[in-house]
């Protein structure tokens, strides 16, 4: 019988997740079952005993999959069988592995496989909020070097309370969503979306989050110490020649310090500068000698380099390009660059340039989602592309990546809050980064935004975003906060902090850390700068477009809605799609119609007005409701000897007996010269209360000719009397 530990934690409104391990998956090196209701996640980790020859990172890939069975479904598709990674669970990898990638000690460069995989959901807990906190303890009971423990948890405010790890239902009402990674002592990792919120409301979400994940990592010691593995295994993947080092040192700081320096504006002439001195400094050796020592000098000079950059910056305030720590580069913007989407802009700061589209469809133009606990439509999308070319790669465009799903999706959060809810159109955003050194996603947000004002898209306010930088040393109590970090102030530096936001406050925020010690005087500081820089660039997209357009740009499609009672659905639908189809076919427009409140939601598009029109008034005359007294123009469907029957609103006939024709007497029908298929006028002048079938006539719609009479009506006999003829008639017949 297996005797699995288990660790149980509480959340704070009583709710608890357990942690259990040594019962499933024994042969990895770490392996944790997390149950949360009736949601279980299984975490394993893997890790190669040494590293690859050559690797100087860490090869760490996180894989989180949902499987369609946990949910009691069928996957999609012919194969029916889980394929490639929704973008959905490719968000949840990056969330995992932005906060575990930093732990990971940086001379450790054996290959690491972190798996999670959700086996069970019933719909009520989200497992997106529990896939880190399974992760790092997988990692925590295993003996791979690591820095943790971790967790992850969601929290959301919901009715001006923060409630951690929400449920579904839950999240539909916060105007907060964040996911935060922490360890016990400090955040690493925050991401998410709000609704134009205050920096102060941030950091008191942060705090509320920090507060649930302190007991989470504590639970993960308390396990890693019952499992026995609290040491962790013994591993040698870099050789250091420390000579060396500090030849690179000696040779070349000041030189790297005086390029940091230098304040050079263009980012492949400083990089040339850079390399220019690590070539040098190599030159003195043979190449015999560089095969073993320009791995380690490539090494010890990015060190260098970073020293030279981050000094630079702490004790002069000099930045790379020559900025303040508050500047912003040089912005300028352009709308309806491209004469063929109905929205377009160029947004460029400094080295980086989003070129971004609009194009404006229709219902069936949504983005159909079926995840395994996500159903349902999308009706803005924001696609972001990153091609080689960005940065001056000469190497091939391959598929999207989780970097530009990533980037991407962050755009989407901030900018999707000001699509008002009942606009009628599907958006699309498409960003093309044709340059690049520094927060293309941001630029991503400040070019969609122009894009969405030159299409017309009555957005509520602008959104602007920036992303900040942090450099501060262990041990120091010296640090600065960069304003609009450079691609190197990125990569060398601590922090990288993207924030998004309209005049009224923040829509989406991202931050990962590399440092610890980022204390909330420093990241409310770094907020309050970043709420200057966003201003300012916000100013700036301002001046390039005020407001969206009051019109649609003329190619754009034109959407009309309107709504009809519920049991007209089915009419306007007409048998297997026959009527809403023919509609289309003989106005050009696009007709959709759903039910949403037991109301029939019909949208009406084309690019034509008079298509739309003519739509409108098709639709209007199948829910109409015949009243007698009113006119019709019909077309005449069938004849008869005694008069003809003629559609006077669509899948509604009527009779127009002979004798309504016309004043005058007729004999036949043929004399009318109506055929089937003529448009006549008719009014409606009864309706049968038990058949329902409708009398019309023309002639009333005619002049009366002077001097007419009408007919003396037929004398009707008593009752009785018809009873007794009747009765007389039968006599008879009976006695022949």
């Amino acid at each position: 019988m297996i005797n699995p530990i288990v660790k149980t934690i509480e959340l704070p409104d009583g709710r608890t997740i357990t942690l259990e391990t040594g019962k499933l998956a024994k042969q990895a090196d770490g392996a944790v079952m997390l149950r949360m209701g009736n949601t279980m996640l299984l975490a394993t980790v893997c890790a190669a005993k040494d590293a690859v020859p050559g690797t100087d990172f860490m090869p760490l890939q996180v894989e989180y999959k949902e499987k369609f069975s946990a949910a009691g479904r069928f996957p999609g598709g012919f194969t029916k069988r889980e394929g490639r990674a929704s973008d959905y669970e490719i968000l949840t990898c990056r969330l995992v592995d932005r906060a575990l990638r930093p732990l990971f000690p940086d001379n450790f460069h054996a290959e690491v496989y972190v798996n999670i995989i959700l086996f069970s959901a019933d719909g009520v807990d989200m497992p997106d909020a529990l896939a880190g906190l399974a992760a790092s303890a997988a990692l925590a009971v295993s003996d791979i070097p690591f820095g943790g423990p971790i967790s992850e948890v969601r929290v959301a405010r919901i009715n001006g309370e923060f409630v951690i790890n929400p449920t579904f239902e839950q999240l539909a009402n916060a105007d907060m969503d964040l996911m935060v990674g922490a360890t016990y002592e400090n955040i690493m990792m925050v991401e998410g979306e709000m609704s134009e919120v205050s920096e102060q409301d941030l950091i008191a979400a942060l705090k509320a989050a920090h507060e649930a994940i302190k007991p989470m990592c504590k639970a993960q010691m308390e396990l890693a110490e019952e499992v026995g593995s609290t040491v962790k295994r013994e591993y040698n993947h870099e050789v250091n020649d420390e000579e060396l080092r500090k030849a690179v040192h000696d040779a070349c700081y000041q030189k790297a310090y005086e390029i940091a320096a230098s304040g050079n504006r263009n980012k492949h002439e400083r990089e040339e500068a850079f390399t220019a001195i690590r070539e040098d400094f190599k030159s003195q050796y043979s190449e015999e000698e560089l095969e073993e020592k320009a791995p380690l000098i490539d090494r010890y000079y990015h060190d260098v380099e970073k020293e030279a950059m981050r000094r630079c910056v702490l004790d002069e305030g000099k930045r790379l390009d020559g900025r303040k720590t508050t500047d912003i580069r040089p912005i300028w913007c352009e709308v309806s660059p491209l004469p063929g989407p109905h929205g377009s802009s160029i947004f460029t700061r400094g080295e980086t340039q989003s070129l971004s589209t609009v194009t404006l469809g229709t219902k069936l133009d949504e983005k159909i989602v079926d995840d395994v606990l996500t159903h349902g439509k999308e009706r803005f999308l924001l696609h972001y592309n990153f091609p080689p070319f960005s940065t001056g790669e000469a190497k091939a465009q391959r598929g999207v990546g989780r970097r530009e799903i990533g980037h991407g999706h962050l755009a989407w959060r901030a900018l999707k809050g000001q699509i008002p809810a009942d606009y009628p159109y599907v958006v699309r955003v498409v960003s093309d980064i044709l340059e690049s050194n520094g927060s293309s996603s941001m630029a991503t947000v400040c070019a969609g935004t122009l894009a969405l004002m030159d299409a017309g898209v009555k957005i509520k306010n602008p959104v602007s975003g920036i992303a900040m930088g942090l450099i501060k040393n262990p041990g120091e109590e010296k640090y600065a906060v960069l304003s609009d970090i450079l691609g190197d102030e990125d990569h060398l530096g601590d922090m990288d902090f993207k924030v998004t936001g309209t005049k009224n406050g923040i829509t989406a925020t991202q931050m990962d850390i590399k440092c610890d010690g980022l204390t909330y005087d420093i990241l409310e500081k770094a907020l309050l700068q970043a709420k200057e820089g966003r201003e300012y660039i916000l100013g700036k997209l301002v001046e390039t477009i005020a407001e969206p357009r009051e019109d649609l740009k003329p190619h754009a499609p034109r959407i009309e809605t309107m709504t009809i009672p519920k049991e007209f659905i089915g009419a306007v639908i007409g048998p297997g799609g026959k009527i809403i189809q023919g509609m289309q076919e003989e106005t050009g427009a696009t007709i959709t119609i759903e039910e949403i409140d037991n109301v029939g939601r019909i949208e009406i598009a084309g690019t034509c007005k008079q298509s739309i029109d003519d739509a409108i008034r098709m639709i209007k005359a199948i829910v109409a409701v015949p009243e007698i007294g009113e006119v019709y123009k019909g077309k005449v469907r069938s004849i008869m000897p005694y008069g003809a029957f003629v559609e006077f609103l669509p899948g509604k006939d009527g009779l127009l007996h002979i004798s309504e024709f016309d004043w005058k007497r007729l004999e036949t029908v043929e004399e009318t010269g109506i055929k089937e298929g003529d448009e006549i006028e008719v009014k409606l002048l009864d309706i049968d209360q038990k058949t329902g079938k409708f009398k019309l006539s023309h002639r009333v719609l005619l002049p009366k000719p002077e001097g007419y009479q009408e007919r003396p009506a037929r004398r009707e006999r008593p009752e009785g009397e018809r009873r007794h003829g009747n009765n007389e008639r039968r006599e008879r017949r009976e006695k022949q």
